[in-house]
């Protein structure tokens, strides 16, 4: 089956009181109170993952019946048959779930819409803090209807903290990060989509993460591109950047600007791995 007709590009800002809504409803109140259980990928999933995804696929296809959703929560062959036929929503229901189920509370709701191969439009949710980031192609980025735009205190790796994600870089790897030159301090929110959206907020400038999937990316890096901040993703075993959508895991190299994203992509040196 084809999604190629095109369809009217739906508006943000009810979308983004539909994730609220969510949020509001099956989020935060499970938070430290439901339990998780282990994918096949040794990744988290709880009820609330299932739910949320249940009852946004639900009220999306009533509001847009002609495009399908995409969800993390799905099987492999699903997701793929969905990417293949032009126009879909990318979801992940609850970005985070190891926080979440752990009771660290960073986490989110991810919303993306595709259309012909490029994402058009994304929305993330930080329910926490109750932040909604949002951004649509050519037409910049916003929290809450201010302006996003990154912030770099200096032109230099040592003027930066760095949001990377070590557990999905290979280990002998790890090291070399800390060599002189290195940046100045380092986080890690354990949620993808609120990593790019604080890039994009100039709360952190640079970013490295070894392993995410379309859902995990596909709405935090338009919101980072929107913002004007530098990004590629490339192949785990690859040198150049790629372009356009996919299933397979994905290096995410970025920066708050162009310049700092040349000294960071030549300091950490790819491939990842051989």
């Amino acid at each position: 089956m084809s999604y190629e007709t095109p369809v009217s590009s739906p508006s943000l800002e009810p979308l983004a009181e539909l994730l609220r809504n969510v949020a509001r409803d099956q989020v935060m109140p499970g938070f430290r109170r439901v339990a998780a259980t282990s994918k096949t990928d040794g990744s988290l999933v709880t009820e609330t993952d299932l739910g949320v995804q249940q009852r946004l696929t639900a009220e999306l296809a009533q509001r847009w019946p002609e495009i399908p959703l995409l969800g993390e929560e799905m099987e492999p062959a699903e997701q793929a048959r969905l990417l293949q036929g032009g126009t879909c929503w990318c979801l992940d229901p609850l970005d985070g779930t190891s926080n979440y189920a752990c009771g660290f509370p960073v986490f989110a709701l991810s919303l993306a819409l595709v259309q012909h191969g490029r994402v058009e439009l994304g929305l993330v949710l930080d329910p926490v803090r109750d932040e909604c980031f949002m951004a649509r192609r050519g037409g910049g980025a916003w929290c809450d209807g201010k302006p996003l735009a990154p912030f770099a205190a200096g032109s230099g790796l040592g003027d930066c903290i760095a949001a990377v994600d070590f557990k999905r870089l290979p280990p002998a790897r790890i090291p070399d990060l800390f060599r002189a030159g290195s940046f100045r301090s380092q986080r890690n929110l354990g949620a993808v989509a609120l990593d790019w959206c604080w890039l994009a907020a100039g709360r952190v400038q640079l970013y490295l993460h070894g392993g995410q999937r379309m859902w995990d990316w596909a709405a935090g890096r338009l919101i980072a591109d929107e913002a004007g901040a530098a990004a590629q993703l490339f192949a785990r075993n690859g040198a150049d950047p790629l372009s356009g959508l996919g299933l397979e895991k994905r290096v995410a190299l970025a920066a708050a600007t162009p310049a700092l994203l040349a000294r960071w992509q030549a300091f950490v040196g790819l491939p990842l791995w051989p």
